[in-house]
């Protein structure tokens, strides 16, 4: 009788369904194990950095231009109209050159008024002296007069007096001729007194009259130099800055007619710096000046009391000459040094976190290929480096900008 033989494969079928099972299980574990793949960054899009060592300058930074040290304001002294322009912006002028001329009926009227106050002033002093020297004159011949017939009267007294006691005459002619040469005493220190006074009143009287001449005098050169100020001249020599004037224009007293600039013109800068960055600059730092393509160093000489638009104006001196292309008005970017520390580590300022913070950046791999975020505290800032505190050693290479979009990540990779 034949016995049944049991086929092999049926009883493989279900070890190897076993055998995928545990497979697909150990995958799928394996699978949920790892870990994500990073986000890729485009190399091209990357601004990088190495941290270096060595001596770090705190810098602020401000623009601005260079202006003359020394230039003339010239205003108008008088009001008046623009009746004719000499020169024009640009123009050289000497001590006493022609600019503007002005003119104003009112000031001639009043320069004339004053030299006919004056002239008749002087007249008034003549005729005061003339009129005291002549009675001065009819006094003392009036003295004269009275002199003489005293001394008769003493004379006829005398003889009088004789005769009275002869007994040639009677007594009361006698008394008459005394009582007359009393009278004639009297009067003649009444001409004298008289004459003392006018003496005594004549030179003040004179004063007076001698000041109303010196002050009105005094008048008349107010009223010449209103005049000769109608001719607006340049006070020294060098460049005419401006002068926006037209014909007919009308301008008045304290209004500025024009600039001018002193030939060669010595220069200084000034810069705008931001409020907040200000606090730490102090008269006497060193500041680099560019000039494009130069650069000139000075120092700090004065920074304005008070911030105009958030932003505070700081003048700098020049420590040697400029070079030859440097002209007023010309724009510059100015460096203020603050402090300089030696042996430090220090970076290129990233786009964000400022001095003093804790910000996270992404450091390249040794392979160049991937970098992993690390925290890095920062400490002074520089307008274009930043001090580093804590988070970076010397060599690493970071990456400043273009991680915006993979700011969640820890780790990411470079492409291209």
């Amino acid at each position: 009788m034949d016995k049944p033989r049991a086929n092999p494969k049926k009883k493989r079928g279900p070890l190897y369904i076993g055998a995928g099972v545990v497979a697909v299980l150990a995958i799928s574990v394996a699978l949920a194990q790892l870990e994500p793949a990073p986000p890729s960054v485009d190399r091209a899009g990357l601004y990088t950095d190495t941290v270096q060592r060595g001596t770090f300058v705190k810098t602020v930074r401000g623009n601005g231009s260079l202006v003359p040290e020394n230039i003339r304001l010239i205003t108008a002294v008088v009001t008046g109209r623009v009746e004719q322009v000499y020169e024009l912006p640009g123009a050289q002028v000497e001590p006493g050159t022609p600019l503007v001329r002005l003119s104003n009926p009112d000031v001639d009227n009043a320069h004339l008024e004053a030299l006919s106050q004056l002239s008749q002033a002087r007249s008034n002093l003549v005729q005061l002296q003339t009129n005291l020297q002549s009675v001065r004159i009819q006094q003392g011949a009036a003295i004269a007069s009275v002199k003489r017939q005293y001394d008769e009267a003493v004379r006829k007294a005398d003889s009088d007096r004789e005769l009275l006691a002869r007994g040639l005459i009677p007594t009361n002619e006698a008394a008459n001729s005394a009582a007359l040469v009393e009278e004639l005493r009297q009067r003649l220190d009444a001409e004298q007194q008289r004459l003392e006074l006018m003496e005594r009143t004549e030179e003040p009287q004179v004063r007076a009259q001698q000041a109303q001449v010196d002050q009105l005098q005094r008048i008349v050169e107010f009223r010449d130099g209103q005049v000769r100020d109608m001719m607006v001249t340049s006070p020294g020599r060098g460049v005419l800055e401006d002068l926006d004037l037209e014909v007919g224009q009308y301008v008045t007293a304290g209004t500025e007619l024009a600039r001018v600039v002193e030939d060669p013109p010595r220069l200084k800068a000034e810069l705008r710096i931001q409020e907040a960055q200000v606090r730490e600059v102090v008269v006497g730092q060193r500041a680099m000046i560019e000039l494009r393509p130069d650069t000139v160093w000075g120092s700090v000489t004065r920074i304005d009391p008070s911030a105009d638009v958030g932003n505070v104006g700081v003048d700098v001196a020049f420590e040697g000459a400029l070079p030859s292309g440097a002209r007023p008005r010309q724009t510059v970017d100015g460096y203020i040094e603050i402090t300089r520390m030696d042996d430090v580590l220090f970076v290129a300022r990233p786009s964000y976190g400022g001095a003093n913070s804790t910000i996270s950046l992404f450091v390249l791999e040794p392979d160049g290929r991937t970098a992993r975020r690390v925290q890095v505290r920062l400490g002074e800032a520089s307008v274009s480096e930043v001090q580093v505190l804590e988070g970076l050693k010397e060599g690493d290479v970071v990456i400043l900008t273009g991680t915006d979009r993979v700011e969640d990540s820890d780790r990411i990779r470079i492409s291209n």
